[in-house]
């Protein structure tokens, strides 16, 4: 036999790999460059407060958010109560309000001169220090808001895994003596496991990326220390280092929720019947309800609510063509970015069909190492080689021409929308790998001896059934660009300012009323995949 050679859809799949992971490996690469000294004054003063927060924030989120989701999920699946269709679909709401958002809601409503506050030392006639209320601006408060907003992965992943799971397997368990509480810590718990850590590790990825929501709440993390070391230090190698450092994190994570998940694979409905909802009496259904219904409350609609209040009392000075042009701004970018990255995961995930093997699937999977990393990182490592670039073409057309070419690709529209498709290719692939494992590869042998090419086999064959993939696709990358800020900020050409930013803005210098509009706009953006979550999972 002869040997095999690529494919030119592989080439072009390896060619993207390679790009979409460069600005990854150009952070890498600075780890052993010299700083100036600034890393070993990092490391003597902020650094460890840097780590320890850092630390603080996952052990604390992670452990909350599944507390949460893993709670709800099992009470969802396995239990009737009321108003558990309904919980069904909210319990996943949160996931539409960016951690920013939710923080500068009760920062403001619940800080001393928040109305909450307000009113209690008005009604009450007590005055500072006469009594105690939760410190907003503090890490546990970042940690509760974090978990509110994230707690939905868990949620999703552990209910999904408990509808797969037998009755079978439930009965034997109390066949056996165990009570249902005991035979769901003993088999119902053990077999979601995996599921349950595969949801922990996206919050974990979510916790070390957030920045909005850090900054407003004075909890120095990594990602904050990042924006200080290259922005108000002037240190971009530092902050590199420090990039690095954040992407060892990332890697760790990843690492540990694949030992914890181990090759444990679980077929829980094989053979048996699927898992039975147990009809809760009045006084245990109206609790199930209640715990269902406190993480909708705090996590999207009290959060909701006031804003929508806000939107509606204050108004948003702006409103007008000043107004609209944050939002085309964001439309543009998150219209890209989906356009983008679907043509890259359709090709992708075509060339993986073609070729299979291990070698480009591991390419494929190192691609998606981008929705690990925070957006600052991701940042960092496209200011890297675009500045370098940059600055070589300019003082070479300095030095022979007599002509200065200043910035062409920095701080553009290319360099933030290379850092979107770095950062959420794997959500696009994903979801478009997904739907093209629905296809038979009988189809495409079909295709291919009635004469077509690999090409018209996937336009003629796949795009057609590809549908409904590439608009959930579509919709859940408009979603999360609509809510990227750290990438946005740093990256964002001069005065091109989006709703994201306009709404951190506002809130930052303590116009929450102004900033609600636009905060209004990136929640509803951001309700269009719940509602898509919702109908496939109910399918």
């Amino acid at each position: 036999m002869g040997r095999r050679y690529p494919s030119a859809w592989t080439v072009l799949a390896l060619l993207i790999v390679a790009i979409v992971l460069f600005p990854i490996l150009a952070v890498l690469s600075r780890v052993f460059v010299p700083s100036g000294g600034v890393w070993a004054e990092l490391a003597q003063t902020v650094l460890p407060l840097y780590v320890r927060n850092t630390l603080m924030m996952l052990g604390g989120v992670l452990t909350l958010a599944t507390i949460i989701g893993v709670t709800t999920g099992w009470l969802v699946a396995a239990h009737d109560f009321p108003g558990r269709r309904v919980f069904e679909w909210a319990l996943m709401l949160p996931m539409a309000m960016p951690a920013y958002v939710i923080a500068h809601v009760y920062f403001d409503r619940l800080s001393y001169w928040g109305p909450v506050q307000t009113w209690l030392r008005g009604t009450f006639g007590w005055g500072r220090g006469d009594y105690w209320f939760p410190q907003m601006a503090s890490l546990p408060a970042a940690i509760v808001l974090m978990a509110l907003v994230l707690y939905p992965y868990v949620y999703l992943l552990s209910r999904a895994a408990f509808l797969g799971q037998s009755q079978d397997m439930m009965d034997s368990a109390r066949a056996l003596g165990h009570s249902r509480a005991s035979a769901f810590r003993v088999v119902a718990l053990p077999m979601a496991w995996p599921a349950i850590a595969a949801g922990a590790a996206f919050v974990a990825m979510e916790t070390m990326a957030e920045y909005g929501a850090m900054v407003h709440l004075g909890v120095q993390t990594m990602t904050t220390g990042i924006f200080r070391t290259w922005f108000a230090r002037g240190a971009p190698v530092a902050a590199a280092q420090l990039a690095a450092l954040l992407v060892c994190f990332a890697a760790t994570a990843f690492l540990v929720e694949r030992l914890i998940r181990g090759n444990r694979r679980f077929d829980g409905k094989r053979g048996g019947r699927a898992l039975e909802r147990v009809r809760l009496a009045r006084g245990p259904g109206l609790l199930a309800a209640l715990a269902c219904l406190v993480p909708v409350l705090l996590g999207f609609l009290l959060p909701a609510a006031e804003l929508l209040r806000l939107a509606i009392i204050a108004g948003d000075p702006f409103w007008g063509p000043r107004f609209f042009a944050f939002v085309r701004n964001s439309l543009i970018m998150a219209a890209g970015a989906s356009v983008i990255l679907l043509c890259l995961a359709i090709v992708l995930g075509y060339a993986r069909r073609q070729q299979g093997g291990p070698a480009i699937g591991a390419a494929i999977e190192a691609a998606s190492l981008g929705y690990a990393m925070p957006g600052a990182v991701i940042a960092v490592g496209v200011l890297l080689p675009l500045g370098l670039f940059d600055n070589t073409l300019d003082s070479f057309m300095r030095a022979n021409f007599g002509i200065s070419t200043g910035l062409l690709l920095s701080g553009t529209v290319f360099a933030l929308m290379f850092a979107y498709v770095v950062r959420y290719l794997a959500v696009a692939l994903k979801t478009v790998d997904a739907a093209f494992q629905r296809i038979p590869p009988s189809m495409d042998a079909a295709a291919r001896n009635l004469g077509a090419a690999p090409a018209g086999v996937l336009t003629r064959v796949h795009l057609p059934l590809l549908r409904r993939g590439l608009l959930a696709a579509a919709i859940f990358v408009f979603a999360d660009v609509m809510k990227e800020l750290p990438a946005t900020i740093i990256l964002r050409p001069f005065n091109f300012d989006t709703l994201a930013i306009r709404t951190f803005r506002l809130a930052q210098d303590g116009r929450l009323e102004e900033a609600s509009t636009s905060a209004l706009l990136i929640v509803l953006a951001g309700i269009l995949p719940v509602i898509i979550l919702s109908r496939a999972m109910n399918r």
